[in-house]
């Protein structure tokens, strides 16, 4: 048997895949838009409490008002601020991730957190890592269902404190919908162990969009003379609005679109404030005028902005700038 985790302990990881896996085996939950969690609970003292990110950094001074069930356990799950509609908004959850504790109090008060558990790896001095998962979701759903003021919400599902359990099915077709209107799906292997920084038992299925935006302007690579991603823009009405940038560019296509893109620089320079998670990214800009059209595929907006870099699928000779409209990242 394995010995009870630790912190830092590296989080079970999924593969991507294009579709859901589908036969005999496989358990179905949905995929979030937040921060992945452990949480160890070494009792219900003060102090006994730590939550790690997924790198192992402690989380738990940016979430003072997380209300968890009493006992001695492990949980794995995410960190997600709701919107009053009750999607989910990663921008909030970066906006904790600040220095001044009274900020964060604050903010604890107007966009609470909630933690949304989808596996228990140790429970009462005991490692669960080496059960099945269908053995450990069955014991999450006991602590879950039996802590304190515990509320049913839904079919087999529990809510306790600010931690809800995840919902699950066994039918991929009963899952489609998590991917047709939400971040996606995870599915993962019923007689699986608990397998720390691996992947082979778990999948992440995420759901793909696709846009037409106008390239505002392009951020220069790490090798001089290189483009390192175009910035995509929508219309809002006459505001021509940035709202994401592109990836995965080849090494060729970063040298010849610095002469592609020449002729339609404005002049206009600057560079953004630094990124929060990567303050030493250089995040200088060129302006270019609004009249090249790209399509791209994407896979989450979050506040009104593409969360992940997009994929050039072609550039659009045919379509009017002005008809990239940001209508178009409505769910």
């Amino acid at each position: 048997m394995s010995a009870v985790p630790k912190p830092p302990l590296e989080p079970q990881l999924a593969r991507s895949a294009k579709r859901i896996p589908a036969g005999d085996g496989w358990a179905y939950e949905p995929k979030y838009d937040g921060f992945r969690a452990l949480v160890f609970k070494g009792g219900d003292e003060p102090g006994r409490t730590f939550v790690q990110s997924r790198g192992g950094k402690p989380l738990a001074r940016y979430f003072p008002e997380l209300e968890l069930p009493p006992g001695e356990y492990v949980l794995d799950g995410e960190l997600v601020i709701l919107d009053d509609a009750g999607a989910e908004v990663f921008d909030a959850l970066q906006s904790r991730i600040h220095p001044a504790e009274s900020r964060i109090n604050r903010l604890a008060a107007e966009t609470p957190t909630r933690y949304r558990a989808f596996d228990l790896i140790a429970r009462d001095g005991r490692s669960l890592m080496d059960a099945p998962f269908a053995e450990r979701r069955s014991a999450l759903v006991e602590l879950l269902s039996g802590a304190p003021g515990a509320v049913e919400a839904g079919p087999g599902g529990w809510t306790a404190g600010t931690v809800e359990l995840t919902p699950l099915t066994l039918d991929p077709d009963a899952a489609a919908p998590w991917l047709e209107s939400g971040e996606g799906v995870i599915a993962k292997r019923l007689d699986s162990p608990y397998l720390p920084g691996k992947r082979t038992a778990m999948v992440k299925v995420k759901r793909l969009r696709t846009i037409d935006a106008v390239v505002a302007g392009w951020r220069p690579g790490k090798e001089p003379d290189t483009v390192g991603s175009l910035m995509l823009g929508l219309y809002d009405g006459d505001e021509l609005r940035v709202v994401g940038h592109t990836s995965g560019l080849k090494a060729a296509e970063k040298r010849e679109l610095v002469t592609t893109l020449a002729p339609y620089e404005t002049g206009d320079r600057g560079s953004a404030d630094p990124s929060r998670w990567a303050g030493d990214r250089d995040l200088e800009w060129v302006a270019l005028r609004p009249e090249l059209v790209i399509e791209v595929s994407f896979d989450h907006v979050s506040a009104g902005r593409i969360r992940h870099g997009a994929k050039i699928l072609r550039w659009r000779e045919d379509k009017e700038p002005r008809a990239c409209t940001i209508d178009q990242l409505v769910e």
